[in-house]
């Protein structure tokens, strides 16, 4: 079966940590741009991570830079997301999602860091939820 499958989610207080898992069954992660979204019910879905293939280049919004790492770990066609000092903003439902034909990058807009993808992602999973909160 062909999917992806979140993890780790769960109720955190603020400045806590969490690692999420993204695992790949029935097609290889090697050789695709996988990315990291999130999105708090009735509003906009919100890119905030991912890697680039195949020069493994990594990209992260301005909500998140400096406190989540994105990694990848072909051997187990697991993608993870490490989060710190998580705040209640950081409260949604986190999905990833992985596509042979997609570029992400940081569009620059008068000082502005924008995070964007290009392109179709093939594969997406359902979400693992987020609560920061104390």
């Amino acid at each position: 079966q062909v999917q992806l499958v979140e993890s780790g989610g769960g109720l955190v207080q603020p400045g806590g940590s969490l690692n999420l898992s993204c695992v790949a069954s029935g097609f290889s992660l090697n050789g695709l741009n996988i990315g990291w979204f999130r999105q708090v019910p009735g509003e906009q879905r919100e890119g905030i991570s991912c890697i680039n293939s195949p020069d493994d280049n990594t990209v992260y919004s301005e909500s998140v830079v400096g406190r989540f790492t994105i990694s990848r770990d072909l051997a187990r066609n697991t993608v993870y997301l490490q989060m710190t000092d998580l705040k209640p903003e950081d409260t949604a439902i986190y999905s990833c999602a992985a596509g042979a034909r997609v570029e992400c990058g940081i569009y620059d807009r008068g000082g502005d860091r924008l995070y964007y993808y290009t392109g179709d992602y093939d594969y997406w999973g359902q979400g693992t939820r987020v609560t920061v909160s104390s």
